[in-house]
């Protein structure tokens, strides 16, 4: 199969409305993992920097949804910020996949059957994400 960027455009708007879905996702996190009980335990200081940084990721999340569905073409153009970015994308979806095999426990998906399934489903969409960055990446190298 050749990359075409048509090709790289369409999987840069696939991953921008998965990452949209996963802005979504994440409000309802904290209901699925009773954080309320779990956070009690904290003290105010943790639990409300535990809080602030769960909306920065939404909002991180939702920005980097509105970026590549608002500025997919610009995104391909051969320039220091597209690359600049992409680069940044492509590490920051890097970094995610491995610290999904290697900080996370083994104990918490290893015999559990939702978990598994979750951890594995997780694993491939963050090889899909960084393997577009990456194409995306390349396909902006080729000129200028």
């Amino acid at each position: 199969m050749t990359i075409t960027p048509a090709l790289v455009l369409l999987n840069l708007r696939i991953v921008g409305v998965m990452l949209a879905g996963l802005a979504v996702l994440n409000l309802f996190v904290p209901r699925r993992f009773h954080w309320h009980e779990e956070m009690a335990r904290l003290s105010l200081l943790n639990r409300q920097i535990f809080q602030a940084h769960s909306v920065f990721l939404i909002l991180t999340l939702a920005l980097f949804s509105a970026l590549l569905l608002t500025c997919t073409e610009a995104l391909l153009e051969p320039t220091r910020l597209s690359r600049a970015i992409l680069t940044g994308l492509l590490m920051f979806w890097g970094l995610r996949m491995l610290m999904q095999w290697f900080f996370y426990s083994p104990e918490i998906w290893r015999g559990h059957r939702f978990n598994t399934v979750m951890h594995y489903a997780f694993s491939l969409t963050w090889v899909y994400f960084s393997a577009v960055f990456a194409a995306a990446l390349a396909s902006t190298s080729f000129v200028g």
